[in-house]
C-alpha cells in the first residue's frame, strides 16, 4: 500500500480524516436540500422572495468566517485540537437537531438561522482542522496527509450535493432530510471521539473576543513570514477560481443544452479531478513539499481554461436526457477541459497548504489558520461580485465570464513563475530526467534538512545535475565551469538557477569561493563534482583541492553521492563525445545514492573519494 493510503489505516489519522470528509458532507447535504426545497416552494411559504433568500443563505454562512475565524484560531492555540473537535462536532448536533425539526415543519426563518450557525461551527472547526495535521504527521507525510484530505473534502462536497438532490425530491423530503443530517451529525462525533489527543500550541494564551481587534492581529500572523503570506494567497486564489466556476455550473449547463442533471455531471468532473490532482501531486513530489509544482499547477489551469472557452459551442444542441448530454461528441472537449481544471487544481493546491502548516510558528499555527480561512472568505466574496459585475452589469456570457478568469490566472501564473522560478525549475528537471530514465533513489535521508551542507558526487554526464536537483528534497546551488555557464539560452537557465560560475582565472576563483561561503554560512545546500570534469572510462577520477578549500572557509558537513547507470548514455562520453553521437539506448536505470554525512574535519578528499566509490559500487 502507498504511503498516502498507508495513513488510512493509522488512528492517528483515520478517525481525522472520516470526521472532517462527515463535516463537509453534511454542510453540503443540510446546504443543497434547503437551496432545492426553497426554489421549489410556493411564493407564498416562503418569508422573502425565493432569490433573495437563497442569497441570503449564501451570504449568512460565509459571514461567521469574518465574525469568529481570528478567535477560533486562538481556541484552537490554546486547547487540545481533539477536544475542541469533538465540541464542535457536538455543537453540530445540536444544530441539526434543530434542523430536522425545523425542515419537517418548513421553518423558513429559523433554516436561515440555523445555516449561519452551521457557517459559526465551519468557522470553528477550520482552523483545528488543518492546524491539527502538522501536528500529528510528520514533515513527509504532511504532503499525503493533505492530499487525502483535500480528495476526501471535494468528494464529500460532490456525495453531499447528490444526495441534497435525491433527497430533494423525494415526497418525503423534509423528513428524510432531517434524519438524515442528524444521523450524519452524530457520525461525526463517534469518529471525533475517536481522534488522539494533540496538545495546545499555547496554552498560556489568554482568550477574549474582539473581532474587529482580533482579526487584524490574525492577519498580522499570516504577514509575519513571506512565504506563508504566499501560500496562504495562492489558496485563497484557488477557492476564487473554484467558487466562480461552481457558482455559474447551472446556467452554463443550460448554455450547452443540459438539465439539472448535466449539472451534478459536471460538478462530478470538477471534484473528481480535484481529488485525483491533490493524490497524483503528493506522487509528483515524492511524498514532499515541492512548491515546485505549484508553477505547474496554475500553468494547467492557465491552458485548460484558454480551452474550455474555444471548446465551448456556439450553438448547442438541446438534450432530451443525460445520457444524451454526456454523449454528444460536440460536448466531449468540454468535458475534458473541466475534469483537468479540477486535475490541476488539485495540484495547485496541496503543495500550499503543506507549505502553510509547516511554516506557521507552532504556536500560532491555528490563529495562521484562521487568517487562511479569513482570506478565502475574502476572496469568495470577490468572486460573486466579479460574476455579478461582469455577466449581470457588462453582460458577458459564461463562456466569456470563464476566459476572464483563465486570463486573471495566467497573470497568477506568471507571478507564482516569478516567486518561485529555481523550485519551478527543480520540479522541471525531475520531470525532464524521470521521463529519461527509470530514476531510484537510495538512503537521500543523509542529506540534513535544515542547515548550510556541500555535497560531492561522481561526474558521469551532462544530465547529472538535472537528476541531483530532482533527487534532493532542498534546492542545490551547483558549482559549474564559467563557459558552461554563459552558454546562449542555457545561461538564463543557469542563473535562474543560482548556479555559483568559477573559472581558473584567479579573480574569478576567488569570486567563486565567496559565493560558495556565503550559502554555505546561509544553510543553504551547495554541490560540487570533485573530479573536475566528465569521467572518460566510467571510474571516478582524482579529486581536485576545491573541496578543501571550501572547507576550510566554511567547515559543514560534506554529503557524498554516487551516480550508477549513466555511463554509456547519450550524455555521457561513452564510444565518443557526449552529445555527439547516436543514442543507444533510452529509459535506463539510474540509481542515486547518499551515504552518511562526514564531519569537516574527517573529510579528506582521498577518504571521500573512496566513500563515492563504496557507494557506486554498493548501487550497481
Amino acid at each position: 500500500m502507498s504511503q498516502q493510503f498507508q495513513l488510512l489505516r493509522e488512528r492517528r489519522f483515520l478517525p481525522y480524516f472520516i470526521t472532517q470528509a462527515l463535516g463537509a458532507f453534511n454542510d453540503n447535504v443540510y446546504k443543497n436540500v434547503l437551496v432545492i426545497m426553497v426554489a421549489f416552494a410556493s411564493a407564498d411559504q416562503l418569508p422573502i422572495d425565493a432569490t433573495l433568500f437563497i442569497n441570503a443563505a449564501a451570504g449568512l454562512f460565509i459571514l461567521p468566517f469574518f465574525l469568529f475565524s481570528a478567535f477560533a484560531g486562538e481556541l484552537a492555540d490554546k486547547h487540545d485540537k481533539a477536544w475542541i473537535m469533538r465540541r464542535v462536532k457536538w455543537l453540530e448536533v445540536l444544530i441539526m437537531s434543530c434542523a430536522a425539526v425545523a425542515l419537517y415543519l418548513q421553518a423558513w426563518t429559523i433554516l436561515l438561522a440555523l445555516l449561519f450557525l452551521m457557517g459559526t461551527q465551519s468557522a470553528f472547526f477550520g482552523p483545528v482542522k488543518y492546524a491539527l495535521l502538522p501536528q500529528t504527521l510528520s514533515d513527509k507525510e504532511l504532503v499525503s496527509g493533505n492530499a487525502l484530505v483535500e480528495t476526501g473534502t471535494f468528494l464529500s462536497i460532490l456525495l453531499g450535493t447528490l444526495l441534497a438532490g435525491f433527497i430533494a425530491h423525494h415526497p418525503d423530503s423534509n423528513l428524510i432530510a432531517g434524519i438524515a443530517v442528524l444521523a450524519f451529525a452524530l457520525l461525526g462525533v463517534i469518529s471525533a471521539h475517536a481522534i488522539p489527543p494533540a496538545p495546545a500550541g499555547n496554552p498560556e494564551l489568554n482568550l477574549r473576543y474582539k473581532p474587529v481587534s482580533l482579526m487584524r492581529q490574525t492577519l498580522r500572523f499570516a504577514r509575519k513570514d513571506k512565504v506563508t503570506l504566499q501560500a496562504i494567497l495562492g489558496i485563497s486564489w484557488f477557492w476564487f477560481l473554484g467558487a466562480s466556476y461552481l457558482t455559474q455550473f447551472p446556467k452554463y449547463t443550460a448554455l450547452l443544452g443540459g438539465s439539472e442533471t448535466g449539472v451534478s455531471f459536471l460538478l462530478t468532473l470538477f471534484s473528481i479531478g480535484i481529488a485525483v490532482g491533490a493524490l497524483l501531486c503528493d506522487k509528483l513530489s515524492g511524498h514532499r513539499i515541492e512548491p515546485g509544482i505549484v508553477p505547474l499547477g496554475s500553468i494547467g489551469l492557465t491552458v485548460f481554461g484558454l480551452h474550455l472557452f474555444f471548446a465551448t459551442p456556439a450553438n448547442p444542441t438541446p438534450h432530451a436526457d443525460l445520457l444524451a448530454f454526456v454523449t454528444d461528441p460536440a460536448l466531449t472537449w468540454v468535458f475534458i477541459d473541466l475534469l483537468m481544471i479540477g486535475v490541476f487544481g488539485g495540484i495547485f493546491i496541496v503543495p500550499l497548504y503543506s507549505l502553510m502548516q509547516q511554516r506557521a510558528d507552532k504556536a500560532a499555527r491555528a490563529r495562521v489558520i484562521a487568517a487562511n480561512n479569513i482570506f478565502n472568505a475574502l476572496f469568495m466574496v470577490a468572486s460573486a461580485i466579479l460574476g455579478i459585475t461582469l455577466l449581470v452589469v457588462v453582460e458577458l456570457s459564461i463562456a466569456e465570464f470563464f476566459l476572464v478568469l483563465t486570463l486573471l490566472n495566467l497573470v497568477v501564473a506568471l507571478y507564482v513563475s516569478k516567486l518561485v522560478p529555481i523550485f519551478a525549475l527543480r520540479f522541471f528537471s525531475w520531470m525532464i530526467t524521470h521521463t529519461l530514465y527509470r530514476v531510484t533513489h537510495k538512503d537521500l535521508h543523509h542529506i540534513p534538512d535544515q542547515g548550510g551542507a556541500l555535497l560531492i558526487c561522481n561526474h558521469v554526464s551532462y544530465m547529472d545535475a538535472p537528476l541531483l536537483a530532482g533527487a534532493c528534497h532542498r534546492p542545490i546551488r551547483f558549482v559549474m565551469f564559467e563557459d558552461l555557464y554563459k552558454i546562449p539560452v542555457l545561461h538564463w537557465f543557469f542563473r535562474t538557477s543560482k548556479v555559483i560560475p568559477i573559472s581558473h582565472r584567479g579573480r574569478t576563483i576567488r569570486t567563486a569561493m565567496n559565493e560558495i561561503q556565503r550559502a554555505l554560512d546561509n544553510g543553504e545546500v551547495v554541490l560540487i563534482f570533485p573530479e573536475g570534469h566528465l569521467t572518460y572510462d566510467g571510474e571516478v577520477d582524482q579529486f581536485r583541492r576545491g573541496m578543501d578549500m571550501i572547507l576550510q572557509r566554511s567547515p559543514v558537513p560534506v554529503v557524498p553521492l554516487a551516480l550508477q547507470g549513466l555511463w554509456g548514455s547519450y550524455f555521457s562520453r561513452h564510444g565518443g563525445k557526449a552529445m555527439l553521437k547516436w543514442p543507444k539506448r533510452f529509459w535506463s536505470k539510474v540509481t542515486v545514492t547518499a551515504g552518511p554525512a562526514v564531519e569537516p574535519e574527517q573529510a579528506s578528499a582521498d577518504y571521500l573519494r573512496g566513500e563515492v566509490i563504496r557507494l557506486k559500487e554498493d548501487s550497481a
